[in-house]
């Protein structure tokens, strides 16, 4: 049994949440200057340039990409021979998010009311916390900070089984199509197919994780992957909604058993800024 003091954790968080705000990841980096090559629209070059342009000067000179720093969501796995000491683990956790907000210059965008008063909670805190238990002495966190413009663009549809995949492409189709450029594109789009309605939406937003490009290990479910991507760039949306060929940069999907009954279908939208940054102890 490893004894690991939760003041480690909140050290980690702060740090996370300031370096996945300032830092654009480089697989995402990449995918933007692969399609840069081959956008035909010259406003959609212009703008993938600009996007481009943007992140390197949020890397050279540490400050946030995106003015929307986003929720603070945190992934945990738990090691389930470690042991925590010194403390609640969740309040560690938002200890980490009000340091890191604060000393970062990060936007604080919680409210403690989502449909009253709707008062600024002033440091970001409460994240949204999801914790997995596994083998190991070790607790790996994955920070990922969600900006709202996307997040508003996600949806949930509960099918029939007998919509099938192309009941599947046209939900996705639909869900992109009506986001247009609200979401700032060229996004990525998690789905979730499967599980109950809180299963799916989770495994959506897990799906935003994945490397960019990495393709799911199913090659059926990788074969609509891609077909997804085409078809969802076919849209015409473009970088930032100004037209062209690259509205998505990927589509990833995450499946999980699901009820005879039911086929649960989630998106979650990630704009460019794809945010998250990883950390072990």
């Amino acid at each position: 049994m490893r004894e690991i003091d939760v003041q480690k954790i909140t050290d980690e968080i702060e740090r996370l949440s300031i370096e996945s705000n300032y830092y654009l990841p480089l697989d995402v980096k990449k995918a933007l200057e692969d399609f840069l090559e081959k956008e035909e629209s010259p406003l959609g070059r212009d703008t993938l340039l600009d996007i481009l342009k943007n992140q390197e000067i949020a890397r050279t000179n540490h400050v946030p990409i995106c003015q929307d720093t986003g929720l603070a969501v945190v992934f945990l796995e738990l090691g389930q021979d470690v042991r925590l000491a010194g403390g609640s683990l969740n309040e560690a956790i938002n200890e980490g998010v009000r340091r890191g907000y604060e000393k970062g210059y990060l936007r604080k965008s919680a409210v403690d009311d989502p449909f009253f008063e709707r008062k600024n909670t002033k440091d970001n805190t409460p994240a949204i916390i999801h914790t997995k238990i596994v083998p190991g002495e070790n607790i790996k966190i994955i920070f990922a900070p969600k900006g709202g413009g996307s997040e508003n663009m996600s949806a949930l549809a509960m099918l029939k089984p007998s919509d099938g995949i192309q009941g599947i492409k046209k939900f996705v189709l639909d869900t992109v199509d009506k986001a247009g450029s609200n979401p700032c594109p060229p996004i990525i789009v998690g789905i979730g197919i499967g599980g109950t309605i809180e299963k799916t939406t989770l495994i959506a937003k897990e799906a935003l994780l994945r490397k960019v490009g990495e393709h799911h290990s199913n090659p059926i479910v990788a074969k609509l992957e891609e077909d997804l991507l085409e078809e969802i760039n076919d849209l015409g949306i473009g970088p930032q909604g100004f037209g062209g060929r690259t509205t998505a940069l990927a589509v990833h999907i995450e499946t999980f058993p699901a009820h005879i009954a039911s086929m649960p279908v989630a998106i979650n939208i990630q704009c460019h800024v794809a945010r998250h940054q990883e950390a072990v102890i």
